[in-house]
């Protein structure tokens, strides 16, 4: 098995991927936040400088729009790939089990009307049955042991 950061894998990813994947690995770092924060700082102090004007409002409004524009691409690439690469898990998954129906493998491709009717024909998903543990509590058993009776 082949891990995502060796160099084979790595070499087949477009050059978008790897950088659009640096970025969005160096925006969720806490250095990132911190030079944000810093350069806010820097903004607001400055203010007075430039007599709090119509054009040192401009610049961090302009900054940061255009920061998050480029920002929600990325973002989504990295959110459709992982999609993308959960959506394969689940669907080796279901191949592999036997009692698993194949005609839920890439629901993720069917339009509305289709997943309906595929909710229809599995019923017994959305409904615990008799044998499957229900979900009554969020909390741990081990959280909530049995009272003893104090005798």
């Amino acid at each position: 098995m082949t891990s995502p950061q060796s160099p084979h894998v790595a070499a087949k990813r477009s050059v978008f991927d790897r950088f659009a994947g640096a970025v969005i690995r160096g925006a969720g770092s806490p250095y990132a936040f911190l030079v944000a924060t810093l350069g806010l700082v820097v903004w607001a102090i400055t203010g007075p400088l430039f007599h709090f004007s119509q054009t040192w409002l401009l610049a961090v409004n302009t900054g940061t729009t255009i920061v998050t524009f480029l920002m929600v691409f990325l973002i989504q690439q990295s959110q459709n790939k992982h999609s993308a690469a959960m959506h394969i898990k689940l669907d080796e998954l279901l191949v592999s089990h036997e009692a698993a129906s194949n005609r839920l493998v890439a629901a993720e491709h069917l339009d509305e009307a289709q997943l309906g009717a595929l909710r229809k024909s599995h019923p017994h998903l959305a409904i615990p049955s008799a044998e499957s543990p229900r979900l009554e509590s969020t909390e741990p058993a081990a959280a909530n042991p049995p009272r003893s009776s104090g005798t």
